[in-house]
C-alpha cells in the first residue's frame, strides 16, 4: 500500500475514529447517488420512450395537417393575406412549469389557448369545414411540439445531470472509499505496531526489574548470611571466654 493510495494523516486513536465517520458517510453518500441515478434513469428511459411515440404520432400529425391545408386552399382559395391581416396577437401560448425528480428540476412547457379566434369568420363565404378542420389539425400539431419540446429539454437535462451523478458514484466508490479505507487500514497497522512496541518495552521493564529484584534480593541475603555468621562468630567467642579458667590468685 502506497502513501499515494492514502490520505496523509497522523495515526492515532482520533484520527481512526475520523477515518471510521468518514467511512461511513461516503458509504451514505454513495448509497443516497446510487439512488437517486436509478431514479433518474428510471425517468430518463420514460421519456426517451415518449419521445419515440410522440415523434411517431407527429409525423402523422402533421402530414394530416398539412393535407388539410391543402383541402381548404382548394376550396377556399388563397387566405394567406385575410389571415395575416385580422391577427394582433399569439392566441396559443406556452407556460412554463416545473417539476421534481430525485432533486433534479425539469422545465415544463404547457399549451394553453389565451383570447378569442381573431379569424373566425374566415372560409365564412366558402370552404368553412375545411378551415376548421385546419384550425384543429395545427392546433393539435402545435400542442404536441410543445409536448415533444418539453420532453426533449428533459431529456437532454437529465442527460447530464446523469453524467455528472455516475461521475461522482463512480468516484466515491473507486477513489473516495478505497482511498479511505486504505487510510484506515494504514492507522489499524500503525497502532497495532506501536502497542506491540508498547508491550516489548513494558516487557522489557519487567524483565529489568526483575533482574534489579533478584540482584537485590541475593544482595540481601548475602547480607543476611553476613550477619548470621558474626553473630555465630560473637556468640561462639562469648562461650570461650566463658569456658576460661582464671588461675587462683594468692594474697
Amino acid at each position: 500500500m502506497s502513501s499515494k493510495d492514502r490520505l496523509a494523516i497522523f495515526p492515532s486513536r482520533g484520527a481512526q475514529m475520523l477515518m471510521k465517520a468518514r467511512l461511513k458517510g461516503a458509504q451514505k453518500g454513495h448509497s443516497l447517488l446510487k439512488k437517486k441515478a436509478d431514479a433518474l434513469q428510471m425517468r430518463f428511459r420514460m421519456i426517451l420512450s415518449k419521445i419515440i411515440e410522440t415523434k411517431t404520432l407527429m409525423g402523422e400529425i402533421m402530414r394530416e395537417a398539412a393535407f388539410s391545408l391543402a383541402e381548404a386552399k382548394y376550396a377556399t382559395g388563397d387566405f394567406n393575406q385575410v389571415v395575416l391581416q385580422n391577427v394582433t396577437k399569439a392566441q396559443i401560448k406556452v407556460r412554463t412549469k416545473k417539476d421534481n425528480v430525485a432533486g433534479v428540476t425539469l422545465p415544463i412547457f404547457e399549451f394553453y389557448q389565451d383570447g378569442s379566434d381573431s379569424y373566425g369568420f374566415t372560409g365564412l363565404a366558402r370552404g368553412g369545414q375545411q378551415v376548421t378542420k385546419l384550425k384543429t389539425n395545427y392546433q393539435n400539431a402545435v400542442k404536441l411540439l410543445v409536448e415533444l419540446a418539453s420532453l426533449q429539454t428533459s431529456f437532454v437535462t437529465l442527460d447530464e445531470v446523469i453524467k455528472v451523478t455516475n461521475r461522482r458514484v463512480n468516484a466515491i466508490e473507486h477513489v473516495i472509499i478505497p482511498r479511505i479505507e486504505c487510510t484506515v487500514a494504514y492507522i489499524i497497522s500503525e497502532l497495532d505496531e506501536l502497542e506491540r512496541e508498547e508491550f516489548y518495552r513494558l516487557k522489557k521493564i519487567q524483565d529489568k526489574k526483575k533482574i534489579s529484584r533478584a540482584k537485590a534480593d541475593a544482595a540481601k541475603a548475602i547480607l543476611k548470611e553476613q550477619g548470621r555468621l558474626l553473630e555465630l562468630q560473637e556468640e561462639e567467642e562469648e562461650r570461650n571466654m566463658l569456658d576460661q579458667k582464671d588461675e587462683d590468685i594468692l594474697f
